[in-house]
C-alpha cells in the first residue's frame, strides 16, 4: 500500500512536483520541509524561526498520513550555516520534551532553496505495539 500526501492541514502548497509525503505500509517518509507558511510564504527569520516552521511542516505532513509526533524514529537536518547548530537544538529540545527523541542527523548545506537557513525531512514508524511504546 502506497498513499501519496500532497495537500493537508497546514501544509504549504507547493509549485513543485513533489508528495509532502509518501506512506509504504506503516513508514511515513517526509519530503525536507522549509520554512513556508500554509500560504505559500516564506517565513524567512532566525534558524529558530525557520526551523519551528519546517518542524511544524513536518509535523503537519505526518499528521495528514495519519502518524503522531512520537512516530518520528529519524530527522535529517540541513543548515546553511552548521554554526547555528545550538539554535536549532534548542528547538529541538523545546518539541521533544519526553526523552521520545528521534534519531538525527544535521549537516551543513551549501544552499537552500529561497534563500533559507534550514530543511528538515524525516521518517516516521506507525508503533503497532498495544502500549504505544516498546520500551
Amino acid at each position: 500500500m502506497r498513499k501519496y500526501i500532497t495537500e493537508g492541514i497546514g501544509l504549504p502548497q507547493w509549485s513543485s512536483p513533489i508528495s509532502h509525503a509518501v506512506v509504504v505500509n506503516d513508514i511515513c517518509y517526509v519530503s525536507g520541509q522549509l520554512a513556508i507558511d500554509s500560504a505559500g510564504n516564506y517565513v524567512s527569520g532566525s534558524v529558530t524561526d525557520e526551523a519551528l516552521q519546517a518542524f511544524s511542516n513536518l509535523f503537519s505532513a505526518i499528521s495528514a498520513a495519519g502518524f503522531h509526533k512520537n512516530d518520528l524514529a529519524f530527522i535529517d537536518v540541513a543548515l546553511i550555516d552548521i554554526a547555528d547548530i545550538d539554535q536549532l537544538n534548542s528547538v529541538y529540545r523545546h518539541l521533544f520534551v519526553d526523552g521520545r527523541r528521534p534519531a538525527r542527523t544535521v549537516c551543513q548545506a551549501a544552499a537552500l532553496p529561497f534563500g533559507g537557513k534550514v530543511k528538515i525531512c524525516g521518517v516516521a514508524i506507525r508503533d503497532r505495539s498495544p502500549s504505544g511504546n516498546d520500551d
